[in-house]
This record gives C-alpha cells, sequence and structure tokens, in this order.
C-alpha cells in the first residue's frame, strides 16, 4: 500500500514596502515558516509616486537601487522580485490572485494612508480567501506594547523610555545579551524564494519607466540597499558610536550614522541596530532609536498630528503668511549663516543634521512666526528620509505644539547655536561658500562687519549674501506675545 502524499501548503506572497532586505525580516520569515513556495513583490504605488514634487527625487533614485540589491539576493536564493508601477490596492490583489497565494504577508505600517490602503487590500483580497497578515517590523515595540500602568499610550518621552527599557527585560534576566531578548531576536529567513512564472516576472522597470529620473546620490556617495546599510554600519561601529555623545551635535564633524535613509527604507533591520546598541553599551545613539518607535507610536495613536497640533491649545496661534520669508528660508538665504547653511546642505544633499533641523525649525516658526505645517512640508518634499512620525514629531516639538515638546518660551538663538555647534565655522564656510573669507570673529554675525572688514573678505553684505531678515531679539518678543494665546488657555503652555 503506497503512503499518501500529504498537500502542499499554498504559496505565500511577500509584499515588500519599506523592507527592502531579505534578512531578519517579519513578513518574510512568517511567509517561509509557512512551507509553501514563497513569492516577492513590490509596487511602486502611484498614489504616492504621483504626489511628489518632483520628478528628480532622490528617494526614488534609493528605492530603485535598493530594489535592484534585494532582487540580486533573491535570485542568488532562487528565486526573483515582482516589481509593480501602479496602485499598490490593484497589483497586490491580482497577483495574489494569479499567483494562487493562501495569504500575503507585510510589515506593517503606522502613517494614516498606509492603514487605509492596507485596509482596502485585506478587503479586495477576503472575497478571494486571501488574507493580509501584517507583522511588526520596523519598529521594537507597537499598538499597546510600552504604555503607561493606567494604560494609556505615553506621551512623554523619558517615563515612555523608561518603560520601554523595562519591557524590553520582561521576559528576559537583566543580564541576557541582546541577541537572547525576544523583541530583539531576529527573524530566520533562511530557505528558497520562488521564482515566478514568466508571464507574470518583467524584471525592474527603469526610472524612466515609471517617470522619474536619475539624481545625484552617486556624486553624494550614498549607496542604496543592504550593501550600503552593511558599510554605513560598519564605518559608524568602528570607533565613532563610541564618541556618538560626545560629537553627535557638531554638523562639521562626521560624528553621526548616516543610517536614517537605511532605516527608512529597511535596508537594515531596527532589530539589529538596538542589539549593537546594547552590547555596545551606547545608550546616547540608543536613545535616539528609541525615540523612533515613540514618534511611530504617537502617530498611530494620535494621527490628527497629521493636521493639527498635538496639543489643541496650540491650533489658536495666528501664524504670519509672509511667503517671502518662508522663500528666503527654504532658499537658504535668511542671513543667518548656520541657518542658511543647513538649508542649503538639505537642498543639496536631501539630509541634515538633527541639530540643525532643531534649528533651522525653530528659527521658521520663531523668529520667522511662519506656521510649521508649512516647514514640516519642505522638509517632507527635501529629506531622503523623510518619515512621517519622526519629521512630524520634531516639528511639533519645535513648535511646542507636539508632545513632550520644548516650551514655548524657549526659543534658538540663530547666533549663539551657531557659535557654539560650528565654533571654527568650518559647516558654514562649506555651505555657504560667499562667506570664506570672512573671519571667525563676524562669521557667525557677519552683519557686525564694518565696510572695510567686508571689503577685505570680498563681500559685500546686502548683495553677495543677504542681511538678516528678522533681528532675533525683536522676533523673540513677537513669539512670546503670539504665544500669549496659549498661555491664557493653559497656564505656562507647557
Amino acid at each position: 500500500m503506497t503512503a499518501r502524499n500529504p498537500v502542499a501548503p499554498p504559496p505565500a506572497l511577500v509584499w515588500f514596502r519599506r523592507d527592502l532586505r531579505d534578512h531578519d525580516h517579519a513578513a518574510l520569515s512568517a511567509a517561509l515558516r509557512t512551507g509553501g513556495a514563497v513569492y516577492c513583490v513590490f509596487v511602486f504605488d502611484t498614489d504616492i509616486l504621483d504626489a511628489l514634487p518632483s520628478r528628480r527625487d532622490r528617494r526614488v533614485h534609493f528605492i530603485h537601487g535598493s530594489l535592484q540589491a534585494l532582487d540580486a539576493a533573491l535570485r542568488a536564493r532562487g528565486g526573483a522580485l515582482i516589481v509593480r508601477h501602479g496602485r499598490a490596492v490593484q497589483h497586490i490583489p491580482a497577483l495574489a490572485q494569479a499567483l494562487a497565494v493562501g495569504a500575503v504577508h507585510a510589515n506593517r505600517d503606522y502613517e494614516p494612508a498606509a492603514k487605509a490602503r492596507d485596509q482596502a487590500v485585506a478587503h479586495a483580497l477576503a472575497p478571494l480567501g486571501i488574507a493580509l497578515h501584517l507583522h511588526k517590523d520596523q519598529v521594537v515595540f507597537d499598538g499597546d506594547a510600552v504604555r503607561t500602568r493606567a494604560g494609556t499610550p505615553f506621551t512623554v518621552f523619558t517615563p515612555y523610555k523608561n518603560a520601554w527599557r523595562q519591557r524590553l527585560l520582561q521576559h528576559a534576566s537583566p543580564h541576557a545579551p541582546p541577541d537572547e531578548l525576544p523583541d530583539l531576536a531576529a527573524h530566520p529567513c533562511a530557505g528558497p524564494i520562488a521564482s515566478p512564472p514568466p508571464h507574470l516576472s518583467t524584471g525592474i522597470p527603469t526610472l524612466a519607466d515609471i517617470g522619474f529620473e536619475a539624481t545625484n546620490l552617486p556624486e553624494l556617495g550614498i549607496t542604496p540597499g543592504m550593501p550600503g546599510a552593511r558599510a554605513l554600519w560598519e564605518s559608524f561601529a568602528q570607533g565613532r558610536i563610541q564618541r556618538y555623545a560626545d560629537l553627535r551635535d557638531y554638523p562639521a564633524r562626521r560624528g553621526v550614522s548616516y543610517l536614517s535613509v537605511h532605516l527608512r527604507f529597511g535596508t537594515i533591520a531596527i532589530r539589529e541596530l538596538v542589539r549593537h546598541a546594547l552590547a555596545l553599551r551606547a545608550d546616547a545613539w540608543l536613545d535616539e532609536l528609541i525615540w523612533r518607535d515613540f514618534f511611530f507610536m504617537i502617530l498611530d495613536h494620535f494621527p490628527h498630528v497629521v493636521e493639527r497640533a498635538f496639543k489643541p491649545a496650540y491650533d489658536a496661534i495666528e501664524w504670519d503668511d509672509w511667503p517671502q520669508g518662508l522663500a528666503a528660508w527654504q532658499a537658504g538665504r535668511t542671513g543667518y549663516p548656520l541657518v542658511d547653511a543647513a538649508m542649503r546642505q538639505l537642498l543639496h544633499c536631501g539630509w541634515m543634521h538633527n541639530r540643525l533641523r532643531m534649528l533651522t525649525a525653530s528659527f521658521l516658526c520663531k523668529d520667522l512666526g511662519i506656521d510649521w505645517r508649512l516647514g514640516e512640508r519642505h522638509f517632507a518634499a527635501q529629506l531622503n528620509d523623510f518619515d512621517l512620525a519622526a519629521n512630524n514629531g520634531n516639528w511639533q516639538w519645535a513648535a511646542s505644539s507636539g508632545c513632550d515638546a520644548q516650551p514655548y518660551f524657549r526659543i534658538f538663538n540663530p547666533v549663539s547655536q551657531s557659535q557654539k555647534f560650528d565654533p571654527q565655522g568650518d559647516f558654514i564656510r562649506r555651505y555657504v561658500p560667499e562667506l570664506a573669507r570672512v573671519p571667525l570673529p563676524f562669521l557667525h554675525a557677519p552683519w557686525t562687519m564694518d565696510r572695510h572688514t567686508q571689503q577685505a573678505a570680498g563681500i559685500t553684505l546686502g548683495q553677495d549674501y543677504p542681511l538678516p531678515i528678522v533681528e532675533h531679539a525683536s522676533a523673540r518678543l513677537r513669539t512670546l506675545a503670539r504665544y500669549a494665546v496659549v498661555k491664557a488657555q493653559n497656564g505656562m503652555g507647557t
């Protein structure tokens, strides 16, 4: 009598989004555990791409390069990446049906639009008898995993951080090595990847095929994909991570990891970086990774922050309608050298040092009196590492309207910040070359130069470089008056 062969499990489809790697990947790991064939897909979603203001978008270029690296890794495992261009809500159900899969696996997203998209895809899959399984991957903790004793979401970072650390050790010895902590355990992704049928695999389209152009990523030395993430991590780990707390605030120094764009698109796993941070006792850097979880949690639980202030009282603030001031800030022509250098770095590189993100945001809101949402949108259009949760959280922090924000009466002084964090003016001279010959005593406040000093430096203020568009001391008083409406509503407004 011949033994009956068991019925083979149905295939599974892994939908890659902001997780462009083939290792330590929650959705891929779950699909491989089902025992059936595993197919992989990425969609250049026109619901997202069509809203981008430029066809020369460094993020699309970065994604394209990362997909090439991911496809090569999947081909080495016997498969290939299926790539589609169009609406994900249409392509995912159609492809799942064509492949006769039993389930689609993807990693959870926390942005309101993404959550609505996933709900629509699940709704379209349901009549086909196909489930959509969403997995936690881009954060260490989500949902209600870290909450107050009252069971509510945290709205202040420090107690959240302390509870986050306690939650990490909840099911392990306090002395357990990081790779033995359950929430940091790597998701195994070993196993073959199925090669899609030829009629469903058309390869990776070119940038031109999806309506975009190449950018200056190569000139900037940015390598997309898993190889780029690995090279940056190894460079940071070889000494700089131990000096992070001392160097992180100085934009002219190579003190940070530069991994933000790779975390944004998931070419390296957050769990791996947290494991390394714990093993190396890099507490200051670990705090930054916890901030990332915190802002995702805020966006997930309080989606109103996308359009409105986290603290409703701050929606009563009346901002100035000043298009010329906004344009000067965007172009790096405010007359404040460190602010201008930072804004020009953003335009050229698609990146800005975190200290300068705080300074430029404070300057827009509290020196120019312009609505933080306009600054948030500009950063959203320019940042390679743009992440709605962090961008919104940081902008509301600067505007004092967010959770755990700086009090409204604390206003960054652009001159003293410049003197403190770019003391030799190296960063300013790099991005504001017209000031290159200005003597250091005048570099942070060039309007204090007399005509003879200007001539010696080869510059005429108001012509080669602008005079300040606002006077900081006066702007500070206007800001205090502007925020009086908040003080009137809730006491100190903090």
